[in-house]
């Protein structure tokens, strides 16, 4: 998988971990549409793919308690369908029709089920960003929110690896902000399609790692 070489890698951190830097956790769609086994029957997923699923939902439960503990922001992005007003090239895309009203398998209705966050939960009064497509920041106050709190660079973990974290990481990086993608707090719902997305997340939108380390480069910056 391409990546920084030590010497580079070990700069990127360090400016991380520098006193005042100020992360943010970007937590990404981890809803029930998109991460309850019993809403992705079509999927066909393998075991060992929703073992993976399973793991990056744990993983990112462990940074968002880690944050909390060290005072580092959470923000949760989620998807929000309104179907007064439908994401028609999304429509285009899937369907092939532009002028289709909302379909009933669109996921992540305002107010349904599936919209719900799954197995975690923000905490009053953390930061909350409802998207309409894949990125965090599109359409939305995300980046001013982020800039107004005075943060400095994004860890961004949820679901899906390849679609909403890989845009919300892409324009994040693009608006100028360091990202931090960990590994073990991102999936897919396929093992190849994942290793691909974190080869393009590294190559060139972020640096990969892992909750752990995280957490280590959280500690280091509070001191």
């Amino acid at each position: 998988m391409p990546g920084p070489g030590p010497a580079l890698r070990e700069r990127q951190l360090a400016h991380l971990a520098r006193p005042g830097s100020g992360p943010a956790l970007v937590v990404v769609d981890v809803q029930r549409d998109f991460a309850e086994p019993e809403r992705l029957t079509a999927y066909g997923l393998t075991d060992d793919c929703r073992s993976a699923l399973d793991l990056a939902v744990t993983r990112t439960q462990h940074l968002v308690d880690a944050a909390r503990e060290h005072e580092v922001p959470v923000v949760w992005v989620e998807l929000g369908s309104d179907p007064a007003r439908p994401w028609r090239a999304g429509n285009w895309l899937r369907g092939g029709d532009y002028d289709a009203p909302m379909g009933p398998d669109e996921p992540c209705v305002l107010g349904s089920p599936g919209a719900e966050w799954f197995r975690l939960r923000p905490a009053d009064g953390e930061t909350r960003v409802v998207k309409r497509g894949y990125s965090g920041f599109l359409g939305t106050d995300l980046d001013t929110r982020l800039r107004a709190a005075g943060r400095g660079w994004l860890t961004v973990v949820g679901l899906t690896s390849e679609c909403c974290v890989y845009a919300t990481a892409q324009d994040a990086v693009q608006l100028d902000w360091p990202v931090v993608v960990p590994r073990d707090a991102t999936a897919a719902y396929d093992l190849d399609v994942n290793a691909a997305a974190l080869a393009q997340l590294a190559l060139n939108v972020a640096v990969l790692s892992d909750a752990d380390e995280v957490v280590g480069l959280w500690k280091r910056g509070a001191r």
